[in-house]
């Protein structure tokens, strides 16, 4: 049984930060690339960042890089997404995820589990 549980999504301001939070249970992810996705209302899911089990490789999508920052803590079993300049683009579902194998991997198909998702809203 493994269950992802995100949290501190919520509402900002256009400019404002949040910071992502993934907890994981049932299963040790360290051996294991991170992932994290956003879909927004009537697109599809859309990748934003992913590391690797080392922490020392990171990626991001186009509309992201620059602004977010992945990182991980294998001690907690916990991954992080740190949003800065949010913009009411941002506005999504967004999505933790354990992929399958101990890169990156920018592909919704590399990933074995999910977590349910947390609403960041940003408005201008």
């Amino acid at each position: 049984q493994v269950q992802l549980v995100e949290s501190g999504g919520g509402l900002a301001q256009a400019g404002d930060s949040l910071r992502l939070s993934c907890s994981a249970s049932g299963r040790t992810f360290s051996p294991y690339g991170l992932g994290w996705f956003r879909q927004a209302p009537g697109k599809e899911r859309e990748f934003v960042a992913t590391i690797n089990a080392g922490g020392g490789r990171t990626s991001y999508g186009d509309f992201v890089k620059g602004r977010f920052t992945i990182s991980r803590d294998n001690a907690k079993n916990t991954m992080y997404l740190q949003m800065n300049s949010l913009k009411p683009e941002d506005t999504a579902v967004y999505y933790c995820a354990i992929g399958r194998h101990s890169g990156v991997m920018t592909y919704r198909h590399s990933y074995n589990y999910w977590g349910q998702g947390t609403q960041v809203t940003v408005s201008s």
